[in-house]
């Protein structure tokens, strides 16, 4: 294959989509719209990608990452005609060019290459079946089934407006040709635009065929213009995934309430429950079970580890083997060994958890060095804010913390030690003792009465 160059048209404003935020930046699947087509091109392996922007302007290029693209701004909505002619000084003069469109997330490398094969010398547009063809350009065939030209909607006579076969905007050509064509297309249409699409004509008068590639899925060259096309792709997009997930041997208890916005990867025999929603690379190891209404973000979850209800997980990595939930919540920096239990309304942010360490009920651990064997009762907590600096918790190993303790940091609570229940530790504790830390006066008062609650006066008059 030739040298191949990609153009990807994503000026446009979106006026539909009723938003600030330029349309390409809205998300599919947790991922701008835009980078799912600059992840599709980069698949291709271009010599070169320019992207052309202009709505949005510096913000759409400092969202989208890669040093291997070029950036070419169109001032001016003249339409695709003119968005093209802004990237040509960018292309090389020899191989092809690819055009995509930078609202069309669902995008198939697949159908892309097939173009590719015959667009080294020949114009070649991609097609698609639409049942209401309603505001797309039409397919016009000769007798012979050639294509000779594309007309848009509004250009369009009655018998065109019957077409079924329409345009996506996605076109692959030689470079020298592409550089001609656009040099000589006008703006006398309806629109007062730039056709790109005027292209093919020019094409049929040179008496070079121009070849279809009639797409099967529509969804994939199907492209964003209003939130309700963003929520339809979206449903598309993540049913996707859920019947490949499917189809590696994932057991999802209901494929239609999973949400994947990045990467999940999985191991075998893996169990998701529903309403599980999972943002950036996570990973499940062999035999992890997810229980319902979970949120898991960049994180990696060790074999055979079980995660229950409502737990949210962040940048944490867990163990093998371990115990999470229900209602945990392990926040960035946690990071737990194997066979570690964290239980309901317990938080874990900043600290590691050593091998078989349970904190198992309503408790915080932050900043906090926790090592193996140790058990957390329920209330405690690492204080580790002073009010200005953070400060740091260590807990050797085979430690048993009674509940409702406080752990004054920075402190050090040395191996097999014991703290008694109700404590509130400020200083480093011994290996293998007992410590306590408690008000010396406990008082009872007899005869204390507790208080009544006031019954409200009557409005009514006597």
């Amino acid at each position: 294959m030739s040298a191949l160059n990609i153009i990807i048209l994503a000026a446009g404003k979106g006026t539909r989509m009723v938003s600030t935020l330029p349309k390409v930046l809205h998300t599919v699947a947790g991922k701008p719209i835009l980078q799912h087509v600059i992840d599709k091109a980069r698949a291709l392996l271009p010599q070169k990608i320019i992207v052309v922007y202009g709505f949005g302007g510096e913000h759409v290029k400092h969202a989208i990452a890669g040093d291997d693209l070029i950036w070419v701004e169109q001032a001016e909505q003249l339409g695709t005609g003119h968005a093209v002619q802004q990237a040509l000084p960018y292309l090389t003069d020899q191989g092809q060019t690819l055009i995509l469109l930078g609202d069309v997330p669902l995008l198939q490398v697949a159908d892309c290459q097939q173009m590719l094969t015959q667009a080294a010398s020949h114009l070649v547009v991609q097609t698609f079946i639409k049942q209401d063809p309603t505001g797309y350009g039409r397919i016009i065939r000769n007798a012979t089934n050639e294509v000779t030209a594309i007309v848009e909607h509004k250009d369009a006579n009655s018998e065109q407006r019957n077409i079924q076969e329409v345009n996506t905007g996605i076109m692959a050509m030689p470079n020298h040709y592409l550089k001609h064509w656009i040099s000589l297309i006008n703006n006398q249409n309806a629109q007062g635009e730039y056709y790109l699409t005027d292209i093919i004509g020019l094409s049929v008068q040179q008496q070079l065929p121009v070849y279809a590639h009639l797409v099967q899925d529509e969804w994939a060259v199907t492209g964003i213009n209003s939130k309700q096309d963003l929520v339809n792709i979206e449903r598309v997009a993540q049913q996707r995934q859920a019947q490949a997930l499917l189809a590696q041997g994932v057991t999802l208890l209901d494929d239609q309430r999973i949400d994947i916005r990045g990467t999940l990867t999985c191991g075998k025999d893996v169990s998701i429950d529903i309403n599980c929603v999972f943002i950036g690379d996570v990973t499940l190891e062999d035999g992890v079970s997810i229980g319902p209404h979970c949120v898991i973000q960049q994180a990696h979850i060790g074999k055979d580890t079980h995660i229950e209800a409502f737990s949210h997980i962040n940048q944490a990595s867990v163990g093998p083997a371990s115990h999470i939930g229900p209602y945990a919540r392990l926040r960035p920096g946690a990071q737990l060994a194997s066979h570690t239990h964290i239980g309901n309304f317990v938080e874990i942010k900043n600290a590691t958890i050593g091998n078989g360490s349970k904190v198992n009920h309503l408790s915080y651990v932050g900043d906090a060095s926790v090592g193996a064997d140790v058990n957390i009762g329920a209330g405690t907590i690492t204080c580790n804010y002073d009010g200005a600096n953070k400060h740091r918790t260590v807990i050797e190993d085979q430690v048993f913390v009674g509940s409702d303790t406080q752990l004054i940091a920075p402190v050090t609570v040395g191996r097999g030690a014991t703290i008694a229940a109700g404590s509130t530790i400020t200083k480093d504790v011994p290996a293998d003792s007992l410590t306590l830390c408690r008000a010396r006066e406990q008082r009872s008062i007899t005869g204390w009465k507790r208080p009544q609650k006031v019954k409200p006066q009557s409005n009514k008059h006597q």
